[in-house]
């Protein structure tokens, strides 16, 4: 789940995003100061929130973290709207320290490479690469699907040339570093790195 804020250019609507609609038209439905999103098979893949900071104060622009009593907040609000559904908080990192298990080449690709790639709570991802100095052993940075990357793209599961992809091994350009150096390339961490750390983006 990806809230998402940016009163100067937007307004005061904080924006709820659940589910990849994976480009599928949408319809919108709105009862008061909230506005439901879903495709039109009646999947919800977002929520916008309108003049929220009557109920909650927002601190940061773009994607922003709540608290699970402030997602309590919104759940109240969607309640007293009128709307059945909930929104279930989901407070685990989505930017983890990563260790990566195992990394073979790509069977129809001459640059993608299959890891698995161990993130928090011991869980193993199968995550595409093409960076060209991926390799296993390493520790590495983790986007976890569900979560907007710095520049405000969106990572969900997808396939890359037929294979299975969740998540993303990013590079310090992708994190928003400073001094991100302009070659191309995977961040690689320290082997002392904890796997299944946070690791605090644009920092």
């Amino acid at each position: 789940m990806i809230f998402a804020y940016n009163k100067k250019n937007v307004g005061d609507t904080l924006m709820v995003i659940v589910k990849n609609d994976e480009n599928k038209e949408n319809r919108v439905e709105r009862k008061g100061n909230i506005a439901r999103v879903q495709t039109v098979e009646g999947t919800t893949v977002a929520w916008n929130f309108f003049d929220v900071s009557d109920y909650l104060s927002i601190k940061g622009n773009g994607q922003v973290e709540l608290t699970e009593k402030e997602i309590d907040q919104l759940n109240e609000q969607l309640k007293r709207t009128g709307f059945e559904e909930r929104l279930v908080a989901d407070l685990t990192p989505k930017f983890v320290v990563g260790y990566v298990k195992t990394c073979i080449d790509h069977p129809d690709s001459d640059h993608l490479h299959i890891t698995e790639t161990k993130i928090d709570g011991g869980e193993t991802l199968q995550i595409v690469c093409g960076a060209a100095n991926i390799e296993a052993g390493q520790k590495v940075v983790v986007a976890k699907p569900g979560v907007m990357m710095p520049d405000g793209m969106m990572i969900w599961p997808g396939s890359l040339r037929g294979i299975e992809s969740y998540g993303m091994i990013c590079s310090a350009k992708e994190l928003h570093l400073p001094n991100a150096p302009e070659k191309k390339g995977i961040l690689v961490l320290d082997e002392n790195a904890k796997t299944g750390e946070k690791f605090e983006v644009g920092k």
